[in-house]
């Protein structure tokens, strides 16, 4: 690990003459669209009748995203193992404090059902279920993980292999799309969860209206997600670590820069949170407040609200 940050303190001195001009000019670093990747001579995709038209083409641009899913696809086969412990070094540490003041923040009820979305590795999961029997003393309570790549459910499934929690059926686990929960059953879950996975997502907008339709009347939503950091100088450095850092740190741990590359222009191009609070309303979910929460000057958002027990 010290070869690792001695290795990244170099490329970051490398890089420092010319970090310095972009503080000097700033402006803001331009990198495309994950969807740029696609063919220019792709055919332009329109919206259809039922997107909404403040939701729809939520990532800002006509290029056709259907190839989205495939490219995210085989990147999250290929960090599987490695995830957790990336996310860790990427985020210096603070990955797990954010995840842990997350799970604070939904103030989980005993008994509650959770759904975590995008939840393959359990990293949320293990820390809703730790919250309920050492704050709650509650056994009753469960997480069903719905994760599209089956690589990361796997990884989820061994380490929750030997806990009492899969032997009590506490955590149970499918492969299956965020846009499209077809096996879940409307209004039949306590909270909804999705952590560091919007992001991902070809259509969010199907994806808050899934989350709206199997949360019960009263349940709540809850959604992490690396945010947009409006502070000039912080916003500088931390466009300048999405683009040259974290590709850095994808090849010296993974070998695999090309894919560390997509999961930042993934980032890059997510919406501002006070866009993506405005899509969470407009699927019909109550967020307090300006509707989200900073974490880090907004290097990671909590979105946490709730379905009008009218609904």
């Amino acid at each position: 690990m010290t070869n690792i940050r001695q290795a990244f303190a170099r490329v970051c001195n490398a890089n420092m003459g010319t970090f310095t001009n972009i503080m000097k000019q700033q402006q803001p670093l331009a990198l495309p669209s994950i969807r740029a990747m696609s063919s220019a001579s792709t055919p332009k995709q329109k919206a259809t009748a039922t997107d909404s038209p403040t939701l729809d083409m939520l990532y800002g641009d006509n290029v056709p995203i259907s190839a989205k899913k495939d490219i995210m696809g085989d990147v999250y086969c290929k960090v599987a193992d490695r995830y957790d412990a990336v996310s860790d070094m990427i985020s210096m540490s603070m990955n797990k404090r954010w995840k842990q003041r997350f799970i604070e923040q939904m103030r989980p009820m005993p008994g509650d059902k959770m759904l975590d979305v995008a939840g393959g590795t359990c990293e949320v999961a293990r820390r809703y279920l730790q919250y309920q029997d050492t704050v709650n003393h509650d056994t009753t309570s469960s997480v069903h993980v719905v994760d599209f790549n089956d690589s990361m459910l796997q990884v989820g499934r061994r380490r929750m292999a030997q806990s009492s929690w899969m032997d009590n059926e506490r955590v149970t686990f499918a492969q299956g799309n965020a846009e499209d929960l077809a096996d879940v059953p409307d209004n039949s879950v306590d909270i909804y969860c999705i952590s560091v996975g919007m992001h991902n997502l070809p259509h969010p907008e199907r994806a808050l209206r899934e989350a709206y339709r199997v949360v019960k009347p009263g349940g709540r939503f809850a959604c992490l997600e690396y945010g947009h950091t409006d502070t000039p100088v912080i916003g500088q450095i931390c466009r300048w670590y999405w683009d040259t850092g974290i590709p850095f740190l994808g090849q010296v741990l993974a070998n695999d820069r090309a894919s560390y590359e997509r999961l930042a222009r993934s980032v890059r191009t997510f919406p501002h949170q006070k866009r993506f609070a405005q899509a969470i309303r407009h699927a019909g979910f109550h967020l307090p407040g300006a509707g989200y929460e900073l974490y880090q000057w907004g290097m990671m958002v909590a979105y946490i609200g709730s379905k009008p027990r009218t609904a």
